[in-house]
């Protein structure tokens, strides 16, 4: 009897020994969900980023607003007619040559 209890064991702990340490073991699982869950997350992003891409590009291909916005913003170009007031700010080191030169 005792020797039986002990093959049954053997046997349990045998089938067992995959689960734990084989090529499907729980840890590897985990691993895998979890690169998973890391690549949909990063897929998801570059999703948005496509989107609004797209949004852009057909922006630009329908109408002539965000052609002449980003002609402004990039390029800074005004229309005719237009007055562009600059503001330029005084950095630190402006106010630090103006207080030595005094």
């Amino acid at each position: 009897m005792k020797w039986l209890s002990f093959i049954l064991l053997l046997l349990i702990a045998g089938m067992q020994h995959p689960l734990w340490r084989g090529e499907a073991s729980w840890s590897k699982v985990m691993d895998k969900e979890q690169e998973l869950a890391s690549a949909r997350s990063k897929n998801l992003s570059l999703q948005n980023r496509n989107n609004k891409l797209e949004a852009e590009v057909n922006d630009l291909k329908q109408g002539f607003e965000a052609v002449e916005e980003h002609a402004r913003s990039d390029l800074g170009m005004i229309k005719e007619g237009e007055i562009l007031f600059q503001i330029v700010r005084n950095t630190q080191s402006n106010l630090s040559q103006s207080d030595s030169a005094q």
